[in-house]
């Protein structure tokens, strides 16, 4: 074991050079000394990043050596942690097969492989048939991402999109399953959402803006040109992003329109794709629903009428509006409704409620309910509908912190379930090794938040751990006390690890979320903050023994508590995050900023808002005063959360920084939002945020 390292041992850090930018809004001047780390052309390098800024370049490059410096001594541990990840991942892995029709469908990995392979098989038979093999398409590619994929309903055709970039900027391509031959039909710039009419000839997909912005929905025709598209919807707020979806009983296709808390949806007939969108209900701020279709009807899942946490209508599909909406299931305030799915003889729903998730099964013919529901005191259950209208069979997933995931096919009719799958640990896996708690940290306030803990018997409850704390905490987003095999890596060697169900996110219904954003987005900060200091109380860990991280939002609330509570805290971890707040909420160029303004507030209109994001903005509050230990990623061709934004915040930090502790940039300069591509790749970045967990807690080894 060694001490941890101080940046005194190193060479001298790179220093960004200052060229202060100043701007004025409501009569308040802001003074940004790193604007020049945006490339005027950001938009072109999205495409091709070889045309960055060669100033700009060489200082992200300047950082990325700086950090392969500071953390060079890791670089065993990295390897070891890296393989012992690998060891729990099964090699061969494959997905339970999905029925549909004369096919079940499934995607699975062969030994070494990064990339999945989409397969299918006659039902209920042996063997399968590769239609799509990722490693064979990402062969010679630094980044490849598979986005959307669709069989045509007469399984002749698959639809499938890939980002070559990290751009999020989507190819659609057309493969025909007999062949084995991609058709020329190549649709490029989309979001690369897919959906097919009934006719397996038409499919919907979705353009982007020059800006990055999925406004536009297409109606493509195979054979035809891609210049002969034919416009379905134009979105005009550019406040809003538009979906496609389509309902199990394959009657609509489905538009969305929505930003974080409003959407409207309309249905096209998915036998008569030329015909005209039919309104489901106009959009009007604050109301958010989803439909699902069922004989003459549908079913519509809504939070109007002050059903906060939802509700359940139906109303004549002929007759969509909302003046027609009848309630079939009833608001329960502390009940959020997830997600419902809705088949030929039942109504599914996977619901949250004491922060715990269940799911109900309804029987169409007389609405007698069961529910589906688990004993250990924090777990993760989800659900997915398939491909099937007329099946009694829901397909759900469960796992806990200790336990792996394993995947039920549940009878709705005779309420069996059979276990198809449990997630296989190579290297093992004993679940009785460990312990997952649920604790409830009190708020200033006098609200409670839960903490997911989990750790290896026999860890010492003294105080004299080293905790990892993650957190998210925006845009309405739980986060699932689920099963994950990387980190027993850090278990394994000491660590507690928690998970901090703080407010934005929807872990106690939609309160929980409303209760974390706009101008009471400093809940959020506060709750991540009480929770590591309950954590400390508890006896579980002390003050500044605490490692946290979050990603993208959940890398700017890792930039507050910085500011805010720095001493609480040893280290933070900081991936792809949203730290420049103030400045890209001021920029209506950006790809996501007039969609984010529901969320944060916007500061270009409202001085009051500008004032509240500028309170909390990390950037912006950077301040001379010791820091602890701080490593942050970036993705060049990030559309989400731009690669200046990490790399103005580690400049300032680095600057005005008293501590000795390390400041670290890394900057995937062939990566997105999502980091690198391929399973084994996003373990090596895995590796690397535990080693230097490991390394700042003096756990790493010599």
């Amino acid at each position: 074991m060694h001490a941890p390292v101080s940046r005194t041992e190193l060479p001298a850090p790179p220093v960004a050079q200052r060229k202060p930018v100043v701007s004025t809004h409501h009569g308040v001047t802001l003074t940004d000394d790193y604007a020049w780390l945006r490339a005027d052309n950001w938009q072109d390098v999205m495409r091709e990043p070889a045309l960055l800024d060669a100033d700009i370049r060489a200082y992200l490059e300047a950082e990325n050596a700086y950090t392969q410096a500071a953390l060079g001594s890791t670089a065993a541990l990295q390897a070891e942690l890296f393989q012992e990840m690998k060891g729990r991942l099964k090699p061969d892995d494959s997905t339970v097969p999905a029925p549909d029709g004369p096919f079940e469908y499934f995607a699975n990995y062969v030994a070494g492989g990064q990339y999945p392979r989409l397969c299918r098989r006659a039902r209920n038979s042996e063997g399968e048939h590769v239609l799509l093999d990722g490693n064979a398409e990402a062969e010679g590619k630094p980044y490849w991402d598979l986005g959307g994929k669709a069989h045509s309903p007469d399984h002749r055709l698959l639809a499938y999109s890939v980002d070559d970039k990290g751009s999020e900027l989507y190819t659609i391509r057309i493969r025909d399953l007999e062949t084995g031959r991609d058709l020329t039909d190549e649709i490029p710039d989309t979001r690369g959402e897919i959906v097919w009419a009934n006719d397996s000839q038409t499919l919907l997909y979705i353009r982007l803006d020059a800006n990055h912005r999925p406004l536009f929905v297409y109606r493509h025709r195979i054979g035809t040109p891609v210049s002969q598209d034919v416009l379905v919807y134009e979105e005009k707020d550019i406040g809003f992003y538009v979906g496609l979806d389509k309902t199990l009983s394959g009657k609509f296709l489905i538009v969305d329109a929505h930003d974080h808390q409003s959407n409207e949806v309309y249905l096209i007939d998915a036998d008569k794709p030329d015909s005209p969108l039919v309104l489901v209900e106009k959009r009007v701020h604050g109301h958010e629903y989803q439909v699902d279709h069922h004989g003459d009807r549908l079913i519509i899942t809504t939070n109007s009428g002050g059903a906060e946490d939802f509700r359940i209508c139906e109303t004549p599909a002929d007759k969509p509006g909302q003046a027609n909406w009848r309630e079939i299931l009833a608001h329960k305030p502390g009940r959020l409704i997830i997600d419902v799915a809705v088949f030929k003889d039942h109504l599914v729903r996977l619901e949250r409620e004491d922060s715990l998730p269940r799911i109900i099964v309804r029987a169409l013919s007389d609405g007698a309910e069961h529910a589906i529901a688990f004993d250990e005191e924090a777990y993760a259950l989800g659900m997915s509908e398939g491909y099937e209208f007329d099946t009694t069979t829901l397909r759900f997933t469960y796992s806990s912190m200790t336990t792996p995931a394993e995947t039920y096919d549940y009878d709705m009719a005779k309420r069996t379930r059979v276990l198809r799958k449990r997630q296989e640990i190579p290297s093992g896996h004993n679940p009785a090794d460990y312990v997952t708690r649920r604790l409830f940290a009190p708020a200033a306030d006098g609200e409670t938040v839960p903490v997911s803990i989990l750790y290896r018997k026999g860890t010492p409850l003294d105080g004299s751990a080293p905790l990892f704390l993650y957190g998210y905490g925006s845009y309405g987003i739980s986060i699932p006390a689920s099963f994950s095999t990387t980190r027993l890596s850090l278990v394994d060697r000491g660590f507690i690890f928690a998970i901090a169900h703080i407010r934005g996110g929807k872990d106690k219904g939609y309160h929980w979320y409303t209760d974390g954003k706009l101008d009471k987005k400093l809940n959020t900060f506060t709750d991540f903050i009480a929770s590591g200091e309950h954590l400390v109380a508890q006896g579980l860990t002390k003050r500044g023994r605490i490692v946290a991280n979050g990603g993208s939002a959940g890398g700017m609330l890792m930039g507050v508590v910085a500011n805010m509570a720095p001493d609480l805290f040893l280290g933070i971890i900081a991936d792809v995050p949203f730290v420049d707040v103030l400045n890209t909420m001021l920029d209506k160029d950006l790809p996501l900023t007039p969609p984010e303004w529901p969320e944060w507030g916007n500061p270009i209109e409202s001085a009051r808002e500008f004032e509240i994001i500028r309170s909390y903005s990390p950037y912006d509050n950077v301040e001379a005063k010791a820091y602890p230990h701080i490593f942050a990623y970036g993705g060049l061709t990030d559309p989400r959360v731009t690669y200046w934004e990490p790399a103005k915040w580690i400049a300032k930090l680095r600057r005005l920084n008293t501590s000795d502790n390390l400041v670290l940039l890394k900057t995937n300069m062939e990566a997105g939002h999502g980091g690198a591509s391929g399973r084994f790749e996003q373990l090596r970045e895995m590796a690397l945020d535990y080693a230097f967990a490991l390394k700042i807690t003096g756990l790493a080894a010599v």
